[in-house]
């Protein structure tokens, strides 16, 4: 099995018109060049495009990473920020794309912090930064970013990622509880106090980015915050309340089961 023309007919299908993920070719260059396989244990499941669950975190589909990427759109030497670490694969395209010098990642999990660190140095990407933090606080110390992209799904916008935005900056990320979508918010949008995202919705008319294309919907796992864990047994406060909440719905009597039977009244 030639793992190099596995890859290849997988950008070759992701280029297709009929699909439309991948347009730039930069991003085409990249994928062709990151060994998937190196942060997949199954090497029939790294080329083909679907997504899995792998130790507690979600293993994005090829696709599903070149939307981010395309709407990202990272160009040579930007300072980018990825939110989730994952298995590291979108940390490793990038790092072709400006430089592994130049990828910052984190996850609240230590130990898919610990597994994408692994993937990437048997990748060849050591110099890819991924570190264990709450994503939502971003990481300062290393702010500004040209590039920050969150893998996860948040109501709004976290504060500290916006304000960790470089001038001219761009953040992507899935807004939405369960109606999610792929929002773009840029930096120069910042003037005010509220900034103004740039998604698929608003005020009820559709919109793309700044180049018209629409963004789309998407289904991500809720942004992790306060300690909670990826494999935990309830990943978010909202999940375990509505889980808990239909329970005691089912246990509630309805219909016929509300009345008493007179067992007496029958010979």
């Amino acid at each position: 099995m030639d793992l190099a023309v596995l890859r290849d007919d997988m950008v070759d299908s992701l280029e297709h018109p009929s699909k439309g993920f991948v347009s730039s070719e930069s991003l085409s260059a990249a994928m062709r060049t990151v060994p998937r396989h190196e942060f997949v244990e199954d090497d029939r499941l790294a080329y083909a495009d679907r997504s899995f669950e792998h130790r507690g975190t979600r293993v994005l589909a090829p696709s599903t990473v070149a939307r981010l990427l395309e709407a990202l759109e990272p160009e040579p030497d930007d300072s980018v920020l990825v939110v989730g670490a994952g298995v590291g694969y979108t940390a490793a395209v990038l790092a072709e794309i400006v430089g592994e010098r130049n990828v910052h990642a984190v996850d609240i999990t230590r130990r898919v912090v610990l597994d994408a660190r692994s993937n990437l140095a048997e990748a060849g990407y050591e110099g890819v930064f991924v570190d264990c933090r709450d994503g939502a606080d971003g990481l300062p110390e290393y702010a500004p970013f040209d590039r920050i992209l969150v893998e996860a799904a948040a109501a709004d916008p976290p504060r500290n990622l916006v304000e960790q935005l470089a001038p001219d900056g761009r953040l992507v990320i899935p807004l939405g509880t369960s109606d999610q979508s792929l929002t773009v918010i840029e930096s120069a949008e910042r003037s005010s106090a509220d900034s103004r995202a740039v998604s698929p919705r608003d005020e009820g008319r559709e919109v793309g980015d700044e180049k018209g294309r629409p963004l789309g919907t998407v289904a991500f796992a809720p942004l992790l915050v306060e300690g909670e864990q990826a494999g935990s047994i309830e990943r978010n406060r909202t999940v375990r309340e509505d889980r808990e909440r239909a329970e005691r719905l089912r246990e509630r009597r309805t219909g016929w089961e509300q009345d008493w039977i007179d067992w007496d009244g029958y010979q």
